[in-house]
């Protein structure tokens, strides 16, 4: 009897799955792994919504196992030590896993290879399971990555998919892989209140829906705010529980300017996995350095806590950021100005923002968080890396009748039409029922700081 494990890490599902496809053809018994890495804890990244949103992912992962006549293998510890013992008692001679591109995936792939290859268990890695195209698949001549989205997205497009993999149809668990019970979903004030439920079930059912309703509309809707007509597949994306394989292919199935603009940012997503997985140390360097003396924590601490808490006086950035705190998302036109804003206007380090983000966000993701952080701050690969968006004009073209900024901050429910964007612009006496701060500071001035730091002066 032969047994493989396979170890579950941001691929949480059984639809178009290479690791468990893999081992399923070549051994008789197989486990299903998922490994809690207290590394994790220590690193900070297991913040109370994405962890409920990733036991979600657990429970409904193990449910839809066991209807196969499986279960899902949860161990806590050291991923290597954890596997090496799981291993050793099934007599497993494999271990399958999806490649990650993070400095965290290259350490625990390492180790992983090293102590199994002590126990002569070998460890397969497969790509293009965590995305669409695996970083290093289309490299520019004389390099290792591409440094520019317009070139990497021509060659991405003309990139063969692999074929989807149809989930298993039965999954035999040996009897000697032990475990414990998937964790239970957190609850607390630190939940953001309208989280979205996670799971392969849930996304694919999210997807489904939205691939019926606003698909064919994304090129035209995908930056109204008030719209809300993006996919929402981000969480899902970033924890596996969707493959980014199937996503694009059945995207370009339905066809038209919506497919094709949606499948764009897909490629954007495959675009920073491989510019990490070529540069590492920029999760928290920068990918181009400006030589920027941004204003930190200890300087700028009022500015900052106003930013987080959304009250800086700049409706369209107060109403994304308490969309952060309440739904563990925010709308991606939105994560754009509050960037900027932070930034270029207030003038404070790119990874201040990340991390706040990172605390927050469902769909928190090392690669994408940090380099979409750079792209705005202009230390990433923005060909116009000095742009600067202005909040106020950014709401009134993306938020015209200002229902987006009324829907997240209430004291300017009253204020009439694109009025919402300059409440200080109001007359004396409607301004002093609003209960609204001042800006933080006047635009002009925070571009003039900015253009001076960048010499552009």
């Amino acid at each position: 009897m032969t047994v493989a494990v396979v170890l579950f890490t941001s691929d949480l599902r059984l639809h178009d799955h290479p690791p468990l496809h893999a081992a399923l053809n070549s051994a008789d018994e197989v486990v299903p792994l998922f490994v809690r890495d207290p590394a994790v804890h220590a690193a900070g990244f297991d913040v109370p919504n994405r962890a409920a949103f990733l036991a979600d992912c657990l429970a409904d992962l193990d449910s839809s196992l066991r209807r196969l006549g499986g279960r899902l293998v949860v161990r806590s510890g050291p991923v290597a030590r954890e596997v090496r013992a799981v291993a050793a008692a099934c007599g497993a001679t494999q271990v399958h896993m999806a490649a990650g591109v993070t400095g965290y995936a290259h350490r625990r792939e390492e180790r992983l290879r090293r102590e199994l290859d002590a126990d002569r268990v070998a460890l397969r890695v497969h790509d293009s399971v965590i995305t669409a195209v695996a970083p290093g698949a289309v490299t520019p001549l004389g390099s290792d990555h591409f440094a520019v989205f317009t070139p990497y997205m021509r060659r991405w497009s003309k990139e063969p998919l692999r074929d989807l993999l149809p989930p298993p149809r039965a999954v035999r668990v040996p009897d000697t892989a032990h475990g414990e019970e998937p964790p239970p979903r957190p609850e607390g004030a630190h939940l953001s209140p309208d989280l979205p439920p996670g799971g392969e079930s849930a996304g694919r059912d999210r997807f489904a829906r939205w691939a019926d309703t606003g698909l064919s509309r994304y090129e035209e809707r995908h930056d109204d705010l008030a719209g809300d007509a993006t996919s929402r597949l981000s969480p899902y994306l970033h924890f596996g529980a969707l493959s980014p394989v199937e996503v694009v292919r059945r995207a370009r199935e339905r066809g038209g300017p919506g497919a094709e603009a949606f499948v764009r940012q897909l490629c954007w997503r495959d675009f920073h996995h491989q510019v990490l997985a070529a540069r590492p140390e920029v999760s928290v360097r920068d990918y181009r350095s400006r030589d920027d003396r941004w204003r930190g924590e200890e300087e700028a601490a009022e500015d900052i806590a106003a930013w987080r808490e959304g009250r800086t006086g700049y409706p369209v950035v107060d109403a994304g950021m308490r969309q952060l705190r309440h739904e563990g998302w925010m709308h991606n036109r939105a994560r754009l100005v509050v960037a900027s804003f932070l930034t270029k206007t207030l003038y404070v380090d790119w990874r201040i923002g990340a991390r706040h983000f990172l605390r927050h966000l469902v769909d928190g993701d090392l690669v994408n968080n940090q380099l979409n952080w750079q792209w705005v701050a202009g230390t990433g690969t923005d060909t116009r890396p000095h742009r600067v968006l202005n909040p106020v004009l950014q709401g009134k073209r993306y938020d015209p009748d200002g229902t987006y900024v009324r829907r997240w901050v209430p004291e300017l429910a009253g204020v009439a039409g694109a009025a919402v964007h300059e409440p200080w612009r109001l007359p004396d006496d409607e301004r002093a029922l609003l209960r609204y701060p001042e800006p933080l500071l006047d635009l002009g001035e925070g571009l003039a700081r900015f253009r001076q730091a960048r010499g552009r002066d």
